[in-house]
């Protein structure tokens, strides 16, 4: 929670077990996030406003809660591989402070897409706009667990993704994510049937698997790992989820 969210606790320690203990239970922080993103759009649609403007309350509490600090990943890893750069070149591209036209783009369509999603489920009901919400930020985080797993080298020998990454072992990274979308299916289940909870697994598999997707190409273009990669795979991760539930 101190590492992925401006929650007010207290960081004791930051070392590689304590990394590793913080990727196992981003999930749990996932969790938190999308929960606490759907109250406030509840609160929005309890005063009267449309499902629209719930979305844009949900992914704005996403932003703020979370320092914005995955979205700004997506956009450098968006501009260091729009560049076209070899590794070297790319990684500095990343490594500035601008944002280029790449990066903006991209989060300005993750943005949409995400809104368009939740709006959508928050115009058939609350509780499908709420589940919606708490599974892809749950997912957004599995998919930090799976990218910090043993086999997955650090692209720099410094920063936040030198310190994570390989932190976790792959039967802990890979079992996380099947218990993700085990518990995801099973809690659908009783609230909205079983066509929704095959859906509800679908779009954690999905998610995770778009994830895994743009970490291979990071790996292929860039070499490894950096903490702007791990933010890349987190939002790119729980907008695919959001988008398959929107096709039940």
């Amino acid at each position: 929670f101190g590492t992925l969210t401006v929650l007010p606790v207290t960081v004791r320690r930051w070392d590689r077990r304590a990394a590793r203990g913080g990727m196992c239970w981003a999930p749990a922080v996932g969790l938190v996030l999308g929960l606490f993103g759907a109250a406030v759009g509840g609160v929005l649609l309890l005063l009267g406003s449309g499902a629209t403007l719930a979305g844009v309350a949900t992914v704005a509490a996403w932003a703020v809660l979370s320092r914005a600090l995955h979205l700004d990943g997506l956009a450098d890893v968006a501009d260091g591989l729009g560049s076209g750069r070899p590794a070297e070149g790319a990684l500095a591209v990343m490594k500035r402070s601008d944002i280029g036209p790449f990066g903006v783009l991209t989060v300005v369509l993750v943005l949409l897409a995400q809104v368009a999603a939740l709006a959508e489920l928050y115009a058939e009901s609350w509780a499908r706009g709420t589940f919606a919400a708490a599974l892809a930020a749950v997912t957004a985080r599995t998919a930090l667990t799976l990218t910090a797993r043993h086999g997955v080298p650090a692209a720099r020998a410094e920063g936040l993704g030198a310190v994570v990454a390989e932190a976790v072992p792959r039967a802990a990274a890979w079992g996380a994510a099947a218990a993700v979308a085990l518990v995801s299916g099973l809690a659908a289940w009783p609230l909205f049937g079983g066509g929704a909870a095959l859906l509800a697994a679908a779009a954690v598999v999905a998610g995770l698997a778009c994830a895994q997707g743009l970490l291979r190409h990071c790996l292929r273009r860039l070499g490894g790992v950096t903490g702007d990669v791990f933010g890349a795979v987190c939002e790119v991760a729980g907008t695919a989820a959001l988008l398959i539930l929107t096709f039940g």
